[in-house]
């Protein structure tokens, strides 16, 4: 196949795939019987949205439809993709066990895990890839040089975005209009919420917005990224419908909103900072007066407990004293006492004895022997002496 007969076969179809797949059908399948490059088969199951078993010339064949991509549920490093079970049941239920089909190849007939490349078709000529895709349960793929059917299932699949089915409605809620709905939405909300009255309302309104403008700006860049699962490619070309120039102006709202919010709440933690210091000093001012009025009641108490204690001593002991004696008449008065006698004088006193007087030394007797200065031996009675 050229290039051009390829280019020729991409403009061939418009919005109308089915239409325009008639020509695309009359040469490759006539009533489902053979032609050059078709085969037909019984399918025997399906493995998930785009992949089935077929039975070919009595060999068991995996195919893998051609030009089109449908949500993982199979894949061993990702997980169950949106909308994934839903595209696998449709397929099992548009081509249950046994159903007879119709092949159509293109330049390269097997994949990189050998499994047959190929358009499938009904008994009524319908293109399974296509009707895939015009569900919402797939997106069209090209992988040069297979580009045969690229085009009608394009075209399908720009028709499921037109009628918002599948992976284009909103009501979908794991998909990308979906989830750009609900982040709008709670960004809007958020936007429109009040401020409240108190700093830590206004806090709590700012906090909301900011997680609410984090998740637009994570939406936001994830368009601008790309994805590779299934639902983001459904969104390619998200920008002409607006998404992201809603999500733009949504964003600048939500962060003037912020702005103001946040100046709000600053406002008020000051005013509520002074209040409580201004109520503060009240309560210590009102302390300090209760406590000085507490000081006098006491002083008061302990007064009156006093006057009242004194008062009940008095009365103690008024109560304690002896009864007065009852008034007795007058004595007649007693005679007067007797002149005392006059008591005998007393003897004078007997005078001191007198000193006897002391005795004079007897004069010496005459030395019988003058001028004799020598010892003397003196007679009994001491009176004479003679020289010894």
């Amino acid at each position: 196949m050229t290039k051009a007969v390829s280019a020729a076969r991409r403009r061939g179809f418009g919005t109308s795939w089915k239409t325009g797949l008639v020509v695309l059908l009359t040469a490759a399948l006539v009533g489902c019987g053979n032609s050059a490059g078709a085969e037909t088969g019984s399918v025997v199951r399906i493995i998930d949205g785009d992949t089935l078993v077929i039975n070919i010339d009595s060999e068991n064949e995996t195919v893998r439809l051609l030009n089109v991509d449908t949500p993982e549920t199979k894949h061993p490093d990702k997980p169950v993709e949106c909308l994934g079970t839903e595209a696998t049941d449709f397929l099992r239920d548009m081509l249950p066990p046994g159903t007879q089909v119709g092949l159509d190849y293109d330049e390269e007939r097997t994949d990189q895990y050998g499994r047959t490349l190929a358009a499938v078709f009904t008994s009524d000529k319908t293109l399974v890839n296509a009707e895939i895709a015009e569900q919402g349960l797939g997106v069209a793929v090209l992988f040069e040089p297979n580009d045969k059917y690229y085009s009608p299932v394009r075209a399908a699949q720009d028709q499921a975005k037109k009628q918002e089915h599948g992976l284009y409605d909103s009501a979908t809620g794991c998909s990308v209009p979906a989830e750009v709905d609900q982040t709008l939405q709670s960004l809007a909300d958020a936007i429109a919420a009040p401020a409240g009255s108190t700093a830590d309302s206004a806090a709590a309104t700012a906090a909301t917005l900011v997680a609410a403008i984090t998740a637009a700006e994570s939406l936001e860049e994830a368009f601008e990224a790309g994805k590779d699962t299934t639902r983001w490619l459904a969104a390619t070309g998200a920008k002409t419908t607006g998404f992201t120039s809603k999500l733009g102006a949504k964003i600048s709202a939500g962060k003037d909103r912020l702005q103001k919010v946040e100046a709000k709440a600053d406002k008020l933690k000051k005013s509520e900072a002074k209040e409580a210091a201004e109520k503060k000093a009240e309560a210590r001012q009102q302390a300090a007066a209760k406590a000085e009025r507490e000081r006098k009641a006491a002083e008061e108490r302990a007064a009156r407990k006093a006057a009242e204690q004194a008062a009940a001593a008095e009365r103690d002991r008024l109560r304690n004293l002896q009864p007065a004696p009852a008034p007795q008449p007058p004595a007649a008065p007693a005679p007067a006492p007797a002149a005392p006698r006059p008591a005998p004088p007393k003897p004078a006193p007997k005078p001191a004895p007198e000193p006897a007087p002391t005795p004079k030394p007897a004069p010496e007797p005459a030395n019988p022997y003058p001028g004799y200065t020598g010892p003397r031996c003196y007679d009994p009675g001491g009176v004479t002496w003679q020289p010894c």
